[in-house]
């Protein structure tokens, strides 16, 4: 445990040495010209923001301090020209990106539903239903799993969806809010990239040229062993009521009424201080969410061509997901006040009170996603990407058996460090397709698998990711608990996975490799189970 002051020490230690590499940095760079554009150093900026969050526990500062890292390589040490790549190359271009706006004011509907809900008295409503139908911890989890599973369309979408129905359940039967942010995040990334209708197939199968991206996809699943083993992994962790790492003291005080350990969040302590409406009926909430499944996909086949006379799945697989959650959202959002005034639950000058709330509710996600992107476009422009897309290149014609488990651990890192798993799917798929396209079309499919296996890992791991920061807000949870919490879990599942990939390069066998993995993952798990035994 820190003792008081030592948070402040490892703060100053930490940016002392950020100070020092830069220093170092800046001598290589402007004395003996050493280049840093596509080498290693590329990867410093991403590599000192994770590092920083890790140990001062604050994110918003370790994400600056990386950006402004990538911002002085960027620059050569000049400071008008990093002042200009901070703004300029950073955040003014990522907020001026289509995508990223789109994802924000989805962020920002989603914030005004979830409001518009809780004044209503449908969250309560639904609170005091799944009490009388919910009526274990084991039940809210599995519940909270299940309705996770559910809704694979986008991963966005289902982190703040899973995470505003089910925080009065798992509120009301002592889950950590850790436990959550969790449950929450496994299901949204790990079930979307096994889903062939969902965003995330979509973005595959548009990097993979000269093959039918959807039918790769496809294939592709069975092989996904970090995705179908974090499942396993969900289930185990229920059923057997095990917990390890950080996560252990998280539940146990949550069994005792602390379902924060380290101090509620602001957003938590708002929500518990509201009165909510007491007449509000379940319907109040669920036909909200419902509206919202049902515009999004329509918004997200809309864009995909669907009405001009597209197939469904083409639509998909055309679609911009971005532009259509907005579209889908707005919809919802229209459809609920509209059904709020008729059902008089609510008077329109509550509902429109309920918008800036739910904007204040997003503003600390949105704001470490905007630093998170701004850091993925420093890393971008020194050429990260094409670094790591080299070096998978040329170990490809090596240790051709050993290549899924290799380019698994290249995609975490990847993904890790940039925080992103489409970023990691653009770089590496093009490179595998390439390396094995007419020649051995398995091993292709088991390398693809790798690669978006690799991607989710890296992503659930990295503080920086998006998905990793929605699924906090959603559960509402101190973020780097969060990150800190659940890197155990993920870790154990990648090691699983990776001798999974080991197994399947040399037999080229789904069935052989998935069922190896599982009963390994089960030995590991009751191997952890008797150690919390022998500790209670």
């Amino acid at each position: 445990m820190l003792q008081k002051g030592e948070p402040r020490v490892l703060t100053a230690v930490s940016l002392a040495a950020v100070v020092l590499v830069l220093a170092g940095l800046a001598v290589a760079v402007v004395h003996f010209h050493m280049p840093v554009k596509e080498t290693y150093w590329a990867l410093t900026p991403p590599v000192i923001a994770i590092a920083l969050a890790l140990i001062t526990k604050e994110v918003y500062s370790s994400l600056f301090l990386g950006i402004l890292t990538g911002a002085f390589l960027n620059a050569g040490f000049d400071l008008v020209g990093t002042l200009n790549q901070v703004f300029t190359g950073g955040l003014i271009k990522v907020l001026a990106d289509k995508w990223n706006v789109g994802i924000l004011i989805f962020l920002v509907i989603l914030g005004m539903m979830v409001q518009l809900m809780n004044r209503a008295g449908g969250s309560a409503a639904f609170g005091r239903w799944a009490s009388n139908h919910i009526t274990t911890r084991k039940g809210a989890q599995l519940s909270t799993m299940v309705l996770g599973c559910l809704i694979f369309i986008d991963d966005y979408f289902n982190c703040l969806t899973v995470g505003s129905v089910m925080r009065p359940v798992t509120d009301k039967h002592m889950v950590s809010r850790a436990k959550l942010a969790y449950l929450i995040d496994s299901t949204a990334a790990p079930i979307c990239i096994i889903a062939p209708i969902s965003s995330w197939a979509a973005a595959v199968s548009g990097f993979v040229k000269g093959e039918n991206g959807i039918n790769l996809f496809v294939q592709a699943i069975p092989f996904n062993f970090y995705a179908l083993l974090t499942i396993v992994m969900m289930i185990l962790l229920i059923t057997l009521n095990v917990d390890y790492g950080p996560m252990a003291l998280h539940e146990r005080n949550a069994m005792k009424g602390d379902l924060f350990t380290t101090g509620i969040t602001k957003e938590a302590r708002e929500d518990a201080e509201k009165t909510e409406e007491t007449r509000g009926k379940v319907i109040d909430m669920l036909l909200p969410i419902v509206a919202l499944i049902i515009c999004c996909v329509i918004g997200m086949i809309y864009t995909g061509g669907f009405f001009e006379g597209t197939s469904f799945v083409e639509s998909f697989a055309n679609s911009d997901a971005s532009v259509g959650l907005v579209l889908g959202s707005f919809v919802a959002l229209l459809i609920t006040v509209v059904f709020y005034l008729v059902r008089q639950v609510l008077p329109f000058a509550s509902c429109m009170e309920c918008l800036p709330e739910g904007f204040k509710q997003m503003v600390p996600a949105m704001l470490i996603l905007s630093f998170a992107w701004s850091l993925k476009a420093m890393t971008d422009s020194l050429g990260a990407a094409k670094f790591v897309a080299g070096v998978v290149a040329n170990s490809a014609g090596s240790l051709m058996n050993f290549l899924p488990c290799i380019i698994f651990l290249i995609a975490i890192g990847l993904a890790f460090a940039t925080g992103t798993s489409w970023g990691t799917f653009g770089i590496l798929i093009p490179i595998v397709v390439s390396c094995f396209q007419g020649t051995d079309h398995t091993m292709m499919i088991i390398s693809i698998s790798a690669c978006m296996a690799g991607a989710v890992c890296g992503d659930h791991c990295s503080p920086i990711s998006d998905t990793t920061i929605m699924s906090s807000a959603g559960a509402q949870c101190i973020h780097l608990n969060h990150v800190m919490t659940q890197l155990p879990y993920a870790l154990t599942v990648a090691a699983v996975s990776f001798f999974a990939f080991l197994v399947a390069g040399f037999s080229k066998s789904a069935p052989i490799s998935l069922c190896f993995g599982i009963v390994l993952l089960c030995l590991v798990l009751m191997a952890m189970l008797r150690r919390q035994r022998r500790m209670i």
